[in-house]
C-alpha cells in the first residue's frame, strides 16, 4: 500500500447488515480508509465457523451504511461473507477486516461459538489483519459509542503495526459509561464453560420443543491475566486469537501412540 493510498477495510458481523453495532463500526472505520461492508442478511449469532455448502449464496446491494464505498447483504454465514468479499467482490485483498460490534460478550469460551469472531479468524486465515469487537450488552438500546477513543486506537494500531501471521484480536468492551472504562488490557482467554440445560416446553398442539438455557461458569475467577478478570475490573479486554487448536503441551505424552 502506497503512502497516498487509503487502506481498504472490510467490515462484517453476525448480527446482520442492518444491526446498529456494524453501522457504528463501519462509521468508525470510515475515518481510517475506504470501507466495504459485506454482512449477513439476517442474524447469524452462534454460527461459529460454519460455511454454506449445500445451498446457494445470494448477494444483494444495500444502503444501510452511507459512508461505505460498497455494501452487500449475503444470505450466508459470517465466514461466507468474508470469503465472498475476498474472493468475489473486492479487486484487491483488504488491508484490514473488522467484525462486529457484536451485541453481547465473546470472551472466554464464547469465542468458539461466535460468528463475530469466526469472521475475524477467517480474515486472519486469508492473511489479513483482523479484529472482532463485542460489547457486553445484549440490550437493543446498547450504547456502542462509549469506547470510541479506545476502538480507534486499536484500529489505528492494527493498520500501522504488523500483526503476527494467522492471529486476530478478540476485543470485548465492558458495559460501562465512557468515564468508567479503565483502559485496555492484553490478556488471555479465561478457562470457563457453560453449564447447559434444555428446557422442555409445549407448543399449542402439546408437542414438546426445547429451549437451550445455561449458566456461564468461570473456572479461574481469581486469575489476574484473563479476559473475564479484565472485563470485571472495567477494562477492555484484547485477546490474541488464532485458528490453530493444537494442544502442544499434550504432544509429548502422546508419542507412545506412534509405537502402535
Amino acid at each position: 500500500m502506497s503512502l497516498n493510498q487509503k487502506p481498504l477495510i472490510l467490515v462484517t458481523n453476525d448480527d446482520g447488515v442492518f444491526a446498529p453495532g456494524i453501522k457504528y463500526l463501519s462509521e468508525l472505520a470510515s475515518g481510517f480508509g475506504r470501507v466495504v461492508v459485506v454482512a449477513p442478511d439476517k442474524p447469524q449469532s452462534g454460527m461459529g465457523h460454519a460455511i454454506t455448502i449445500n445451498s446457494t449464496l445470494r448477494l444483494q446491494k444495500t444502503s444501510y451504511h452511507p459512508w461505505a464505498e460498497m455494501e452487500f447483504a449475503c444470505s450466508g454465514t459470517p465466514v461466507d461473507c468474508v470469503k465472498m468479499a475476498v474472493n468475489n467482490i473486492l479487486k484487491k485483498r483488504p488491508d484490514l477486516v473488522l467484525s462486529g460490534i457484536n451485541h453481547g460478550s465473546n470472551s472466554s469460551i464464547n469465542v468458539i461459538y461466535s460468528g463475530t469472531m469466526s469472521a475475524a479468524i477467517e480474515g486472519a486465515l486469508e492473511g489479513t489483519p483482523s479484529i472482532g469487537f463485542s460489547l457486553c450488552d445484549y440490550s437493543a438500546e446498547a450504547d456502542f459509542t462509549q469506547a470510541a477513543a479506545h476502538l480507534k486506537g486499536i484500529i489505528k494500531n492494527a493498520l500501522h503495526h504488523a500483526m503476527p501471521k494467522g492471529v486476530c484480536l478478540n476485543v470485548n468492551i465492558p458495559k460501562l459509561k465512557a468515564s468508567e472504562i479503565m483502559g485496555v488490557k492484553v490478556v488471555r482467554q479465561a478457562r470457563a464453560n457453560w453449564v447447559e440445560r434444555f428446557e422442555e416446553r409445549k407448543d399449542p398442539y402439546n408437542r414438546s420443543y426445547y429451549w437451550l438455557t445455561g449458566e456461564f461458569v468461570n473456572f479461574e475467577p481469581e486469575s489476574l491475566d484473563t479476559d473475564e478478570w479484565a472485563l470485571s475490573r472495567g477494562y477492555i479486554s484484547v485477546v490474541p486469537t488464532q485458528a490453530d487448536l493444537t494442544a502442544y503441551s499434550a504432544m509429548a505424552e502422546l508419542k507412545d501412540l506412534e509405537k502402535l
